[in-house]
């Protein structure tokens, strides 16, 4: 076991959240990097022990221009901040892996400009791809050369100069020695010579124990970068597209059918391909955005804080804020936030709220971290699986319909489960569970022990299967001020009005049952108004067309009542989109809509 194999990550994409300016000017270093000090306890609180941040190193602009591997970006500040920084986080338990971007290099990189000053007689002429200096580029360079992804911007590094490799490695071990960090994201590692990921991977063995090779790659068999010669993990960008389109589509199936073949690729065993998993990150857009139902926001995140792999979560989607990729900045992907602004995210933000939930489940569970994958129910609309070690099943359940939905399933044989995000307990009868999950909801159900209870009402985690009662996080999960304020204003509201008529309905009925028969509607109550009480004396038939228009009156005015309610609640947990509006008014059944507002309170 390493620390990788229980890592919850978080990313941060520094120059975005420290407001740093677009482009690098080379002055005096500014120290924003100490301004993001405090978001390492931030970190901490919603049950993330490791952070992936980068990039960190000097450069022109976004940062993947390098122009110095072994000094601190000016924009944020010195290698003393550096290390002060990754000092702090290991003080607070977090694992840090930096940015490697040893694909290409920016023009002002020393041996792109050893190049430009003496040409063919440059020692470093075949440190870049096919340069040749019977060439040109529209810098008027006088020569031409191999780029990344058509940018000239970026020179693409000969990867199979021994050389680039000594000097690759020696970067390396340098960030080890001078900065101490735990590991390494490669960038563009799907288009890294395979020789080259094996000399960054035997460097990566020498320099410290469990040191993590993270590879971002795009598509392919992942298990040509994952194995024991070259990487330890690669971004999982086949499950971050089927967890939002899934979700969108409605469509468990491709989910399940992503994460079998996901899991066949790597032996059908948990620690067989340990991917990372994310559903939004600074290439992409937010999660947030890109669902069409926000409230699936909660489903999308319990699968990917439960499914095979490692988790991880990029910098304030943890408060469900949006980001739509334009066509020529990735700004909005990479803002710059103040954490003070979020200061009571823990207590009144549900995104926040359920994301600290998922972290302390996440480490609370020996099965979420090295239990197997098994299927145990799968529509369109449900699905559900286990994750088992020999001493633990954890079951996990989600629901992308507007309905509650119950499902009976297999599980370990103990006598109670706990669900980590609500809290409800459960019977194992006959070493099944029976569980009522509300409309686009999610559940991690984990063996019952008095410990466990106690420490999820506290936010305290112990693992469930060894008992250890270290303290990991500190808080309390207890129901939030925002929640109690929607329950009473609901209470007090719309919901006291419904059942206030309700109740005038059942009076009305009982006065006039020698009159009227109103037949009662399924799940419904059914009801009349002043119209038939102020006319006893009519006809049976008049009588009864007169409760049949009011009771139909009745009823429009109090699904719309319910709509109105729904409509409010949303708008205090984000924006409301149209089509959001149109899904909410297109549903005309009570019996639903009371069962989509009592989801808010799950």
């Amino acid at each position: 076991m390493a620390w990788y194999d229980e890592a919850v990550f978080y990313h941060i994409y520094p120059l975005g959240l420290a407001g740093a300016p677009k482009e690098n000017t080379y002055g005096e270093p500014v120290h924003r990097l100490n301004n993001i000090i405090p978001w390492i306890s931030h970190i901490k609180e919603i049950g993330c022990n490791a952070l992936y941040i980068g990039p960190l190193f000097e450069s022109v602009g976004h940062g993947y221009e390098t122009t110095d591997y072994k000094k601190l970006d000016s924009r944020l500040g010195d290698n003393n901040d550096l290390k002060n920084f990754v000092k702090e986080c290991h003080k607070q338990g977090i694992k840090v892996i930096f940015d490697g971007v040893f694909n290409h290099t920016g023009r002002d990189f020393f041996v792109f400009q050893d190049i430009k000053k003496n040409r063919e007689s440059s020692q470093y002429k075949d440190w870049y791809c096919n340069v040749y200096f019977g060439g040109n580029n529209e810098y008027n360079d006088g020569f031409s050369y191999e780029n990344w992804g058509g940018y000239n911007l970026l020179a693409k590094i000969n990867q199979r100069n021994p050389a680039v490799k000594d000097y690759i490695c020696d970067v390396i071990r340098f960030w080890v020695s001078e900065f101490d960090v735990d590991g390494i994201r490669l960038d563009a590692a799907d288009v890294l010579d395979f020789d080259y990921m094996k000399a960054l991977r035997h460097t990566a063995n020498e320099v410290k124990p469990d040191f993590w090779l993270m590879g971002e790659v795009i598509h392919g068999d992942y298990t040509r970068w994952v194995n024991g010669d070259t990487l330890h993990s690669v971004t999982n960008y086949n499950l971050h597209k089927a967890l939002y389109s899934g979700h969108n589509d409605h469509n468990y199936f491709e989910i399940a059918h992503t994460v079998k073949r996901l899991y066949e690729m790597g032996g059908n065993k948990p620690d067989g391909l340990k991917l990372y998993n994310f559903v939004d990150n600074h290439d992409v857009e937010r999660i947030y955005t890109k669902l069409n139902n926000k409230a699936h926001f909660v489903p999308v995140h319990v699968l990917m804080y439960t499914l095979p792999g490692v988790p991880s979560i990029y910098y304030g989607s943890e408060f469900g804020i949006e980001g739509r990729k334009e066509r020529f900045s990735d700004d909005s992907l990479r803002p710059a936030l103040n954490l003070e602004d979020y200061k009571d995210a823990l207590n009144n933000n549900e995104c926040t709220i359920l994301i600290r939930k998922l972290g302390l489940a996440r480490q609370a569970s020996n099965a979420l971290s090295y239990g197997a994958y098994k299927e145990l129910m799968l529509t369109n609309r449900q699905y559900a699986f286990s994750r088992s070690t020999a001493d633990e099943t954890a079951v996990i359940t989600v629901n992308n319909d507007d309905s509650d939905f119950t499902m009976t399933l297999p599980c370990g044989q103990t006598a109670e489960y706990i669900g980590a995000i609500t809290g409800q307990k459960v019977s194992v009868q006959n070493g099944q569970i029976c569980v009522n999950l509300a409309a686009n909801s999610g559940e991690i159900w984990l063996p019952c022990t008095s410990e466990l209870e106690k420490s999820l009402k506290a936010g305290n985690i112990v693992r469930v299967s060894d008992g250890n009662k270290t303290v990991k996080t500190e808080a309390d999960l207890n129901k939030t001020k925002a929640e109690k304020a929607e329950k009473n204003e609901l209470d007090s509201g719309k919901l006291k009005a419904d059942k206030a008529v309700e109740n005038e309905i059942a009076s009305e009925k009982a006065e006039n049952d020698k009159n009227v028969e109103i037949k009662a509607r399924t799940g419904k109550n059914s009801s009349t108004n002043e119209t038939s009480k102020n006319n006893t004396n009519t006809s049976e038939t008049s009588v009864g067309d007169t409760a049949a228009s009011s009771d139909k009156s009745f009823e429009e005015g109090k699904i719309a009542g319910l709509q109105e309610a729904i409509l409010a609640i949303m708008e205090r947990h984000g924006n409301v989109t149209e089509q959001m509006k149109r899904d909410v008014y297109n549903n005309t059944h009570h019996d639903s809509l009371i069962t989509w507002v009592k989801s808010f309170f799950n």
